[in-house]
């Protein structure tokens, strides 16, 4: 892709009432380099690119604003959220980033909703990568390894999955949770 400046740095030139002479002095360039340059005919070294801007006193956010690339957004509405229910356990994913360029830094976030008594995962095995869990409501606890962490509203864990561990509701109403792991894992 050729990178275009020659118009913006033309209108600015203009608007500061500068002629080619003029800035090609300052810049310490020929005046036939700036009229190349603005009719696009070559692209500056950076160098020159920044002196120019410098003089006619241009952001180079104002340069290059052009050239920044969408970024690729994923939304999931309420009604269009995607369930998985299982022993008492509801999950609903909120965002699945799967497609980076290096699928290590995929991420799936989900609202998770744990019947009293019920739990999610394994004491027997983890899996790869890491989980953050925030508890929205309710009570429980998580059995990692042999460690055993009583959780309540408003506490957040993190840690890494490839230890087996389990999520246990341990009160008498439902406990709600907000919960990411990368890379993505339930729904591949």
């Amino acid at each position: 892709m050729k990178y275009r400046f020659g118009d913006k740095l033309r209108q600015v030139r203009r608007r500061a009432g500068m002629t080619m002479k003029e800035v090609a002095a300052r810049a310490g360039v020929s005046e036939s380099l700036i009229s190349q340059i603005e009719r696009d005919r070559i692209s500056p070294a950076i160098d020159t690119l920044l002196t120019l801007a410098e003089i006619l006193h241009v952001d180079m956010d104002y340069l290059f604003g052009d050239l920044r690339r969408e970024q690729t957004l994923h939304v999931v509405h309420r009604q269009e959220r995607r369930k998985l229910i299982q022993h008492g356990v509801t999950l609903e994913l909120l965002s699945r980033m799967p497609d980076m360029e290096d699928h290590e830094h995929g991420i799936e976030a989900y609202y998770m909703a744990v019947a009293p008594g019920c739990e999610s995962g394994s004491d027997v095995y983890g899996h790869r990568g890491r989980e953050l869990g925030t508890i929205i409501s309710g009570c429980g606890e998580l059995h990692i390894g042999r460690q055993v962490l009583k959780l309540k509203a408003g506490d957040t864990i993190s840690f890494a999955s490839d230890t087996p561990h389990k999520f246990r509701n341990c009160g008498d109403k439902a406990l709600e949770a907000f919960w990411v792991i990368t890379p993505p894992k339930l729904w591949q």
